[in-house]
């Protein structure tokens, strides 16, 4: 189903609840959501979609990606860049990492780990500042 954007800061700025098992439909939302944004958006944290849960969808290089729980567990090569958000106006600079290591569980809520680099691993990294209540 097709979420409403949340623009609310207070709420969007709240550290998210681990994602369990129960929660696969807010991931299936998620992409729904994240689906019919794709012209001005690449990327989409739970919270965007007004649920409270460490759950991330992604481009990862052209097909979606959702990661449960994700963490960062690596990462390397600091730059600064310009990002905007579906949730809020305009844009703002965010310090990011050229590569990152994620800890993270698939939909089967299984361990894994995976190194992404460049666009994909900025992408990351704001959805994951998203479940942190990080905005840029």
């Amino acid at each position: 189903m097709v979420r409403e954007i949340i623009r609310d800061e207070v709420f969007l700025a709240q550290k998210a609840e681990p994602a369990v098992p129960d929660d696969l439909d807010i991931a299936q939302d998620l992409l729904d959501t994240l689906a019919a944004h794709k012209t001005g958006c690449v990327g989409m944290a739970a919270n965007m979609i007004g649920v409270n849960k460490r759950i991330i969808a992604f481009d990862n290089e052209g097909t979606y990606l959702v990661m449960f729980n994700p963490e960062i567990v690596k990462k390397s090569g600091p730059y600064e860049v310009e990002e905007g958000c579906l949730s809020l106006p305009g844009t703002r600079m965010a310090r990011r990492w050229k590569s990152i290591k994620v800890r993270y569980q698939n939909e089967r809520f299984q361990l894994r780990f995976k190194t992404f680099t460049g666009w994909t691993a900025q992408i990351i990294q704001h959805e994951i500042n998203h479940c942190e209540g990080v905005l840029i």
